[in-house]
Formats: C-alpha cells, sequence, structure tokens
C-alpha cells in the first residue's frame, strides 16, 4: 500500500505546484469518482475511481460519451490521492502535467462486479451516480494501459456532446477563468450558480408579498428536486413563464426551444399530423434551466415520453365554485376516495396550490388514452349521480353553482395538471404539496409555501410508495 502513490510523488514538485501531497487515505463509506477537465500539453479528461485509499485515473482524451457506439480510449496512469479529487486550479507550466484543473464532475460510484478480479481481467463494470454521468458503465483493457471507456444501455442520456458543459461543476468557473485565477461569488448580484446552472438576475423580485426572487425560487427547486424529480422526469413538461414576476406577463410554454442542461425534446405530431417539438427534463439540470429561463410553474402529462400511448398518472381536480366552505371540499375528496377505495385503487393526495385539492391515482391497467379518459369521466359521474346536489362532471360554469367539478378532463391525450412539488404563480405563491390522507383536514389548499415544503422534506415522504402501487 505505501507504494501505490510513489510514482505520483516522484513525479511531482511540491515546492511549486499547488497539488496535494500522495497519501493513502481509506475510507469507509461510499466510494467516490472525478472527472476533471484538463488542458496541459493535450486537451484531455481525467477519469478517477476511488478504491482501496486511492483515486484510480485514466486520461480520456476525448472526455466519457453517452452514445452506447463511442468507446472512448482510456489511457490508465498513476494512481492518484483521494485529495486530488478537491483540486482545480493551474500546475505551473514546467511541471509534470502543466495546465489547467477543472472539477468536470463528481459524485459516488458502485461496482456491480467484483472489482478486483475486474480489474485483473481487464473488465470493470460499475454505476455512476453523478451530476453529469449517471448509470452503467464499463471500462475495458485492451493492451497495456489502453482501456475502452463506454457507456451501457439504460435509461440515462443526459447529453449529445460533452461540449455541452463548459463550467466546473463545484464552482461555475471556465477553463478560462480558473487559468485566470478568477474567484466566483456565489452570491453575486449579476449572476449566481446552482449545481452548475448559472443564475442570471438572482434578485429580481418574482414576488412581492412575501417577497420571493428569482434565486429563492432556483434555491427552492434545487432543494425539492430530490422528491420532485421522480414525478416530473420523462413526461412532456409545460410551463408558465413569468419574464417580469408575477404581476407582469405571463404565458404558458409547451414547445421546445433550444438546448439546456437536462432538457430533451421530441417530435409529436399535432392533429393535422404536422410533427412539433416538444420537451421533457431528464434530471435537476433540467429542472434549474427551465427556472433560468424564468418558468417558475410546472406541468406534466400523464404519460412517459418513451410509451406516449400508454398514460399511467390518472389526476382529479376538485375544483369548487366560488366561496364555497372549506369543509364541503375536503368532503368532496373524502368521497372520491371512497369510489376510488370501492375500486381497490390506492390514491394519493395533494394541495393544488389553488382553491381546492388533487388525488392522483398511479394506474398501469389502461392501455389507451380513450380508456383513461372514459374511466375519469365514469367516476366523476359517479359521483355526480350518487350526490346530484354536491358534484357536476360538466365544466360549465353555470352548472356547477354551489358545487364542486370534478375535472377529469386533464386525462385526456395532449392534456396536463400542475406537478407535485410545483409552485403556483398565483396571488399566495403556494405549493401543489403532497401530504397524507390523515392531513386532509388540517392543511388547506393554498396553505404550504415554499418555506414549509422545504421543512417537510425533513418528514417521512407521503409518496413513498407512489410507483409501486396499482401495478
Amino acid at each position: 500500500m505505501k507504494h501505490e502513490l510513489e510514482k505520483y510523488n516522484q513525479k511531482r514538485n511540491f515546492n511549486k505546484t499547488k497539488e496535494p501531497k500522495g497519501k493513502i487515505k481509506k475510507n469507509n463509506k461510499k466510494l467516490r469518482f472525478v472527472v476533471q477537465h484538463h488542458i496541459a500539453r493535450k486537451d484531455h479528461y481525467d477519469f478517477r475511481l476511488e478504491w482501496q485509499g486511492t483515486l484510480k485515473s485514466w486520461a480520456v482524451p476525448k472526455g466519457p460519451s453517452y452514445n452506447l457506439e463511442d468507446k472512448r480510449l482510456a489511457i490508465e496512469v498513476e494512481n492518484h490521492p483521494i485529495e486530488y479529487r478537491n483540486f482545480e486550479g493551474t500546475i505551473p507550466k514546467g511541471e509534470y502535467g502543466g495546465g489547467t484543473v477543472m472539477i468536470w464532475d463528481e459524485g459516488y460510484w458502485t461496482p456491480t462486479e467484483n472489482i478486483n478480479v475486474g480489474f485483473k481481467k481487464g473488465n470493470i463494470k460499475f454505476i455512476l451516480y453523478g451530476k453529469r454521468l449517471k448509470g452503467k458503465w464499463t471500462l475495458i483493457r485492451f493492451k497495456d494501459n489502453n482501456w475502452l471507456l463506454r457507456k451501457e444501455k439504460d435509461s440515462y442520456n443526459l447529453f449529445k456532446t460533452i461540449n455541452e458543459y463548459q463550467t466546473s461543476i463545484r464552482t461555475g468557473r471556465t477553463m478560462n477563468e480558473i487559468a485566470k485565477g478568477i474567484n466566483k461569488k456565489l452570491n453575486s448580484t449579476k449572476e449566481q450558480i446552482i449545481e452548475g446552472i448559472k443564475i442570471s438576475n438572482p434578485d429580481k423580485i418574482i414576488f412581492k408579498k412575501p417577497r420571493q426572487t428569482k434565486w429563492d425560487i432556483a434555491k427552492y427547486y434545487q432543494k425539492i428536486a430530490k422528491r420532485m424529480i421522480p414525478f416530473i422526469e420523462r413526461r412532456i413538461i409545460s410551463t408558465i413563464r413569468c419574464p417580469d414576476g408575477l404581476e407582469g406577463t405571463h404565458f404558458f410554454k409547451k414547445h421546445f426551444e433550444n438546448i439546456n442542461a437536462g432538457i430533451g425534446k421530441i417530435k409529436i405530431p399535432n392533429k393535422k399530423n404536422k410533427k412539433e417539438d416538444y420537451y421533457y427534463i431528464k434530471d435537476i439540470f433540467g429542472l434549474i434551466s427551465e427556472v433560468q429561463m424564468n418558468s417558475y410553474e410546472f406541468h406534466i402529462s400523464g404519460s412517459y415520453i418513451n410509451n406516449l400511448n400508454r398514460p399511467n398518472m390518472l389526476v382529479f381536480d376538485l375544483d369548487p365554485d366560488e366561496n364555497m366552505n372549506i369543509n364541503q371540499i375536503r368532503q368532496g375528496v373524502k368521497d372520491l376516495k371512497s369510489i376510488l377505495d370501492e375500486l381497490n385503487l390506492v390514491s394519493f393526495l395533494k394541495t393544488s396550490g389553488g382553491k381546492g385539492y388533487h388525488v392522483v391515482v398511479p394506474i398501469n391497467t389502461l392501455k389507451t388514452w380513450k380508456q383513461f379518459r372514459e374511466f375519469a369521466f365514469n367516476i366523476a359521474k359517479v359521483m355526480e349521480e350518487k350526490w346530484p346536489d354536491k358534484y357536476v362532471s360538466n365544466i360549465r360554469k353555470e352548472k356547477r353553482k354551489g358545487k364542486i367539478f370534478i375535472d377529469w378532463i386533464r386525462n385526456t391525450k395532449g392534456a396536463s395538471s400542475v406537478a407535485p412539488y410545483s409552485i403556483r404563480m398565483r396571488p399566495k405563491l403556494a405549493v401543489s404539496m403532497p401530504i397524507f390522507w390523515n392531513e386532509l383536514d388540517k392543511i388547506k389548499p393554498d396553505e404550504i409555501t415554499m418555506e414549509k415544503a422545504i421543512k417537510r422534506l425533513n418528514r417521512k415522504d407521503p409518496w413513498n410508495n407512489f410507483f409501486d402501487v396499482n401495478q
């Protein structure tokens, strides 16, 4: 073990370079990885996996690729110390590796097979849990220190080219800024950075009372992302954009504009059979990218992009008549749940962030949008016929005086519903928040603010088993 970093130390003069000295450091927690963009004599990427107290390292000239056909040359180099994962800066000219180093990605990794056997055989299979690199990967040795790094098939495809990411995942600096020694302040009034995404005009006031800035909203979505992403990823997305805040002009955005981190594009034919570009969010980068573009309220489709004609998320919006008593609205939710319970369907509850509540049902037993729509409509009709003085299935406002409209129309192809955890761009700036059924009588539809939503993250997730029921 003491010789593991001997080569590393011999190649460096630590009186001249700020790189860390080579020391073995055991770690009993998660295994870490780092990818560093390194412009030295040649431009390349250094790929490093923590193992047995050091970082196993490869120089990857072209960098990693999500294209399953790409086999990237990865040249094995000397082991580096664990602390090297924190190194970002310049190595003096004339020193080994002289040039600029940027932390391009970082995270954790797990081997999927015996790693020691993998090193001996020259075939290492592993899963990356980074911010830019995720999913299954393989390193294959084909001659001496020459390996191939390739992506294995899974659901991740987060970028088309490595050049989409030109900034440090940790500091937000470009290679040029690192070379010049520029240290970005994250509390800049002109621009701030979350997870490598630059937020311009962070001090722009989006909401006056309570005062909320663009930065406040970006931070909210960053914190809530772990809970929110599973419900919005890989679904056609549409947003409410407010370039000038709540009091300015609003518009509904549903078509693809341009490539941003974590955003995907999909072509869908319209009624005239002409294909139009829509978009979807892949991960936290896509979510924050949309906030950067002044999208603050998110709506989602009932099906995944890889199976657009097979819906799997049923949504009922209980839309009450004006000035209806809150207890009457809550009784409507309970009556709807009783119908769903009779059908042995597990349902989930969330606040709308507006006047009513939403009842959501994950369901995979219906095969077409027509069946989905008819099923939702029939539920609304049953309620209307069972309690004619309380509920209505007709969207016309004159039909719902003193009643609750059981909105089933969101369960049609092309329709959308507000996403769980989304902010609502309405007077109270409330959140459409998942809650437990036993909280129905305690929480009003527009009661949960961003601050309250963040605090609830420390509690048990009320939708924890959402994807495991009604299969």
